[in-house]
């Protein structure tokens, strides 16, 4: 059985696979932790299993079966809580015979939240060591990542070094992958921000951005906004194109006179703080209020959303169905 693991992850990752070669890197958050108090830090230890204070010291020894979520990480307490953990216990509570788990890549994180909070949080690594020596037989790996770039890719060749040490594995895919991902995370933005739209505002969404090829992620929920009717909803990045620039312009072309700012990322960490919401020079809160709107930021990853977080629980079942076609 385990000489078809391999084969197994590639299929499961089929619809991916396409663009991974070519897709650049989206580091949701490349954060600038932030001091605070040691008596605000987490009292429960983070070892990568997605848990709730009420079971915490009740843990199950490890099922046979897990699912590792894999997610850039974040060091915003409290938006970690409410968007990775929130996905994390969609997925758990969708397949309560698997052990859920978690795993960051950035070890930059890891290594402040660590220092900082007293957290253990594997990387990838770490966790896939973990699941082998606690004997899972199938692992399913689901990503939080916005789309199919070269942090998704590094996920999957490095789960592929794994693939012979257990007996199947499979892929999930990042949340923009197919249309049907597009439309129903257009659904849930549109519905998480309906009471700002009065004809009146520019609602805009700031992402991270990247000078590789999966950038075109961006110009494409443009596009479908725009086609599904939402000419009031405007995309731009952080670090690439569109950009903030490119979002003012096309917001002027209207006759708006206020502005909703919010993040298209799974976190609200420092970008969405600082880069959007911030009131320092060059944030996209300064810049839409010096050029006249009045402001609202919405400080909100796309991980609270219900919608973004079915998505995940959905493309976790096509990866767990995948092992059987």
């Amino acid at each position: 059985m385990k000489r078809n693991v391999l084969r197994t992850l590639i299929a499961g990752t089929a619809a991916a696979a396409m663009v991974l070669g070519s897709m650049g890197c989206f580091a949701e958050e490349t954060e600038a932790v932030t001091e605070t108090d040691a008596a605000e830090a987490e009292a429960v230890t983070e070892t990568g299993a997605a848990e709730t204070e009420a079971d915490a010291g009740e843990k199950e020894a490890p099922k046979d079966q897990a699912i590792l979520v894999v997610s850039f990480g974040t060091s915003y307490n409290d938006s970690r809580d409410l968007t990775i953990g929130a996905i994390e216990e969609a997925i758990a509570e969708a397949y309560p015979d698997y052990d859920v788990r978690r795993a960051f890549t950035s070890q930059i994180i890891i290594d402040k939240l660590a220092e900082r909070d007293g957290l253990d949080i594997d990387n990838v690594q770490k966790a896939l060591d973990r699941a082998v020596e606690d004997g899972v037989k199938t692992l399913i790996v689901q990503p939080t990542h916005l789309m199919n770039g070269l942090e998704y890719t590094d996920v999957v060749e490095e789960v592929a070094q794994y693939a012979d040490q257990f007996d199947a594995v499979a892929m999930g895919e990042p949340l923009l992958t197919s249309d049907a991902d597009y439309e129903a995370v257009i659904q849930a933005i549109t519905e998480a921000t309906a009471d700002y739209d009065d004809g009146e505002t520019a609602i805009c969404f700031m992402g991270h951005g990247t000078e590789a090829e999966s950038n075109s992620v961006y110009a494409a929920m443009q596009e479908k906004l725009t086609e599904a009717g939402y000419e009031n909803y405007f995309v731009g990045t952080v670090e690439a194109e569109p950009t903030l620039e490119d979002v003012l312009a096309a917001v002027g072309e209207g006759e708006y006179t206020k502005a909703v700012l919010a993040p298209l990322m799974i976190v609200a960490g420092d970008h969405a703080n600082n880069d959007m919401a911030g009131d320092e020079e060059g944030s996209w809160k300064t810049e839409f209020t010096n050029a006249g709107y009045e402001v609202t930021c919405l400080v909100q990853g796309l991980g609270e959303l219900d919608g973004i977080q079915q998505i995940f629980v959905e493309h976790t079942q096509a990866a767990i169905d995948s092992l059987s076609e």
